[in-house]
């Protein structure tokens, strides 16, 4: 049995701090033989940058998948030339990087997925068909799928449409921990949001004020990074590393 932990997305240098105070204990006390973390808000103003990578990469992050804020910063397609560093699969054929990373511990092997919605997102291909088309060439039955979508009714789909071919379905991009975690035919386990790492008292990571303007009176404003006190949302996913089968998933809250 083994234990991969996936934690939702980090939002900027606050979230980055807190995480790398909190994850070796979290690694500790669960076990934990696989990390991966959802990076794509870790710079300050969102996106990625090569320094939050990087800062992400020493927490002890195995890999780092990203959505639809990949490419916002102007100096960030370099990091996908590291192979530990993946975008949503689905971007157009051509753009830099790649949305699949494998990973070989000798007795087992995991692959990552990087998979993107396109219900009330970007109009990027047919999510669905690009993993049908890419599990046809996977060898593992070690396989863990992080679904940056908007639509719950998409990620839902998505799940039951992955239950038994893959080892996980976990749910990234609204930043709100959902509690509907499940065991989709006694085989792929299922989140529809994993939550986020930063400021508690934020909308979304951001300071409450600007984010409450915007909203209320439509005018433009600047928003900054809260400075409330973080905490830490993911998921566990106990699984066979044999078969590829979750036994059980689990929901994690660290403040």
């Amino acid at each position: 049995m083994k234990n991969l932990l996936f934690i939702g997305d980090v939002v900027g240098k606050n979230g980055c701090d807190f995480l790398a105070d909190k994850i070796y204990d979290i690694k500790k006390q669960y076990n934990i033989d696989i990390t991966v973390i959802n990076g794509e808000n870790s710079a300050q103003g969102n996106g990625i940058t090569r320094y939050s990578a990087d800062l992400i990469l020493h927490c002890g992050a195995d890999v780092i998948t990203t959505g639809n804020h990949c490419y916002k910063r102007r100096d960030s397609l370099e990091i996908y030339e590291d192979d530990n560093i993946i975008r949503p699969l689905n971007f157009p054929e051509g753009c830099k990087g790649k949305g699949i990373c494998s990973l070989d511990f000798g007795s087992f092997s995991v692959c990552i997925i990087n998979l993107m919605g396109t219900v009330y997102m970007e109009p990027l291909d047919n999510p669905f068909t690009a993993m049908e088309k890419l599990l046809e060439q996977i060898k593992t039955p070690n396989i863990f799928v992080d679904f940056h979508a908007e639509a719950t009714a998409e990620k839902k789909a998505m799940g039951h449409f992955l239950s038994g071919k893959v080892t996980a379905v976990m749910g990234t991009h609204t930043h709100v921990q959902t509690s509907d975690e499940i065991i989709l035919k006694n085989h792929t386990g299922y989140i529809t949001d994993v939550g986020m790492t930063g400021p508690e008292l934020s909308v979304l990571g951001v300071d409450i004020t600007p984010a409450v303007d915007k909203l209320r009176f439509k005018f433009p404003v600047r928003f900054k990074e809260s400075e409330s006190p973080c905490f830490l949302n993911g998921v566990i996913i106990s699984f066979d590393e044999k078969t590829g089968k979750c036994n059980k998933i689990q929901r994690i809250i660290n403040r």
